[in-house]
């Protein structure tokens, strides 16, 4: 899910510039400050998340201009973080991308809707479904936070990025299908292994990283 540069006029460059930076905005002042300043811990996992995050998006696949497929790995920050600073730290992460010339600057308000904004609220909005509707149970968290969450999020980021390019004109349908929508399939999977695999080791070694998991209702209460 990576847009490459020169791909969309500067009408669409404004417009995800516009929504971008308010959702940043909003999520900057959501962020719990005081309690980063002075929790250190915290503090090394926002950095430590920025450059894994780095990391990850520098391994990508792709055969066209805007085509490429990499993991995302923003449902585990999301749990673990929660939305606000999920946000922000893969927004740091993407700016870094861009430093370092692996992601184009023209294109950066459009992958961060994308790549960051949406796969966050889809796994976000996935977690306050299983908090409210489902039984309060460690394995139902596990595998439909961080399984399923990690996989739709990993789908409705490659989707709409398929879907701006068509609506955009750069692409024709079958082709977005054949070169792009037909193997998102095989990154689904492995997205929500990825990020099941690791949470599962954080909510077993060290549950009080994760911000979304409370082990006295999940665990203790059971």
């Amino acid at each position: 899910m990576s847009f490459s540069s020169g791909l969309f006029s500067a009408g669409w460059v404004w417009i995800s510039a516009l929504i971008y930076s308010v959702v940043v905005m909003l999520a900057a002042w959501r962020a719990p400050w005081r309690v980063i300043a002075g929790n250190r811990v915290l503090q090394h996992m926002l950095f430590g998340a920025t450059a894994v995050l780095m990391l990850l998006w520098s391994m990508r696949a792709g055969i066209s201009p805007g085509l490429g497929i990499h993991f995302l790995g923003v449902t585990l920050l999301t749990l673990m973080l929660g939305w606000d600073l999920a946000i922000l730290a893969a927004s740091i992460a993407l700016v870094g991308m861009a430093l370092i010339g692996r992601e184009s600057w023209d294109g950066l308000f459009l992958n961060g809707l994308c790549s960051v904004v949406l796969p966050v609220v889809v796994s976000w909005l996935v977690f306050r479904a299983v908090d409210r509707f489902l039984p309060k149970n460690f394995f139902i968290y596990l595998f439909v936070c961080g399984f399923f969450g990690a996989a739709l999020a990993v789908a409705a980021a490659g989707l709409t990025t398929g879907a701006l390019l068509v609506a955009a004109g750069i692409y024709e349908l079958d082709k977005i299908v054949m070169e792009y929508v037909r193997y998102l399939p095989l990154i689904m999977f492995p997205e929500g292994l990825m990020n099941g695999i690791i949470l599962t080791g954080l909510l077993v070694f060290h549950p009080d990283l994760v911000r979304t998991f409370d082990a006295r209702i999940y665990i203790d209460e059971q």
